[in-house]
């Protein structure tokens, strides 16, 4: 056996006996209780007596009590009288007023002549839903076939020169919205 391995056991004792400490000091002393037939000193028990021993008394319970906020709200009264508004009495531009309907030529049957010439509009019962209107030598009106759309014609002329410009379901071309009176463009365009 080496010198090293008998070393090992008194080093292991050694430190065990180390870590143990000092012992356990003794514990104080009760107070000692009296004797049978012996009676304690005068001033030391309650008038009631002494309440009886508890392992666990609970402390004290608060009850905490937080303050709820409280408010009012006031709802605003509505006006008795409603303001009026007013539109503005300035334009940005010129209404465009509306062609009145034609007083002689073109009629409603030389409309229907001009409109049944044209190949877009099929060889039906063709006649004159609204107008003609007439404004500066152009007239506007409405055409319609049974069981069909209904069809604007916008034309130029009266009599014998009546010439057709345009014929369809949007007559709003460039030739009406460059040289169509107000009043026919208004009707043709919308505007």
């Amino acid at each position: 056996m080496s010198p090293r391995t008998r070393l090992l056991p008194l080093a292991a004792g050694l430190l065990l006996l180390s870590a143990c400490g000092a012992p356990p000091e003794e514990l104080p002393a009760s107070p000692p209780l009296p004797r049978a037939g012996g009676s304690l000193p005068a001033g030391s028990v309650p008038a009631g007596g002494l309440p009886p021993p508890s392992i666990y008394s609970p402390p004290p319970v608060a009850t905490p009590s937080y303050p709820y906020p409280t408010s009012t709200y006031t709802y605003p009264t509505p006006p008795t009288v409603r303001p009026t508004t007013t539109p503005p009495t300035t334009t940005t531009g010129p209404t465009p007023s509306y062609a009145p309907r034609c007083s002689g030529e073109p009629t409603a049957a030389q409309i229907v002549t001009l409109a049944e010439s044209s190949p877009a509009v099929p060889d039906e019962n063709v006649s004159v839903l609204d107008g003609p209107y007439c404004a500066s030598g152009w007239s506007f009106a409405t055409v319609g076939m049974t069981g069909a759309e209904p069809l604007f014609v916008v034309a130029t002329g009266t009599g014998a020169t009546l010439t057709l410009v345009t014929v369809g379901t949007d007559v709003c071309n460039p030739t009406v919205k460059t040289r169509a009176p107000a009043g026919i463009r208004a009707m043709a365009c919308g505007s």
